[in-house]
């Protein structure tokens, strides 16, 4: 109840800081179904401006889940001047299939946030990926894998992310890994650790020890070949954590505070972090 309540606190006191504007775009329209982007901008923001944008992607297990999962992590680095965006993707129905049409999305929506830079305030090439679980894995496979683009996307626009902040991703599809069940021996189409390769975005991952559905090998793994390929990759792991720990408090102050570390070290945002 305590953490539940210092959560909450948190949460309002970003919401006053948050100050700026607050907008949603519809990126796409699918099956009937208008898919929307809900932007948070820093209060100084101008239409002139090249500001880095980080595009959330929630998690639950490919068919469940909002777009209100990461509001307190995007207002929060919108007054770090950056420009958020939380995705809205279609789920797939019940718990069998691949999730062809979560991917589609993902790539359609940051292909959208890159193509409307301009007019958002963002430089095109700091773009961060992020998100929770299987929306981790959503970030993650934009960043990496070809393929299973919606075939409406202008495929010239890029779907890569230029970094990646990944909270219990879902990044391993392999043979007794989560999700493999759903993909058969077709997992390669869809698991981001199957792709790594020279020119992969800088990254940090952020996972628990007592996580039962991501184990800390899947993520030692995934970070050994993200350095062999000279890519940055920094792994953070929480003693007694299980999956979703950085929803509640004191984790979701612990990750959003590295994450702010991680980009400040990329140069994409200024100063130490706002949030203790």
């Amino acid at each position: 109840m305590f953490l539940r309540a210092l959560t909450l606190i948190t949460l309002s006191l970003i919401s006053c800081l948050h100050g700026g504007e607050s907008e949603t775009l519809v990126y796409k329209e699918a099956n009937g179904r208008k898919l929307r982007l809900f932007i948070d901008k820093p209060a100084d923001w101008k239409p002139s401006d090249k500001r880095p944008a980080m595009i959330f992607f929630f998690g639950g297990g490919w068919i469940g889940g909002t777009p209100e999962q990461f509001k307190k992590q995007a207002a929060y680095f919108a007054t770090r001047g950056m420009v958020t965006a939380r995705v809205e993707y279609r789920t797939i129905p019940g718990k069998k299939g691949p999730p062809d049409v979560c991917c589609a999305d993902a790539k359609s929506a940051i292909r959208h946030l890159r193509a409307h830079a301009a007019k958002l305030g963002v430089d095109p090439s700091r773009i961060a990926g992020a998100g929770g679980s299987a929306g981790g894995h959503l970030a993650a496979f934009a960043a990496l894998v070809p393929g299973l683009d919606d075939p409406k996307d202008d495929l010239t626009i890029s779907c890569k992310p230029d970094a990646l902040v990944l909270f219990n991703p879902v990044f391993d599809n392999g043979p007794g890994q989560w999700g493999n069940d759903r993909l058969g021996a077709n997992f390669r189409a869809y698991s981001p650790a199957h792709h790594i390769s020279k020119g992969a975005p800088p990254t940090i991952i952020f996972l628990g020890d007592s996580d039962k559905l991501i184990p800390v090998k899947v993520g030692e793994s995934f970070t050994a070949k993200m350095k062999e390929a000279g890519s940055p990759c920094e792994l953070r792991i929480t003693k007694g954590a299980g999956h979703g720990f950085f929803n509640n408090s004191p984790h979701f102050e612990e990750t959003v505070v590295a994450a702010d570390e991680f980009l400040e070290s990329l140069g994409w945002i200024v100063g130490k972090p706002t949030l203790k």
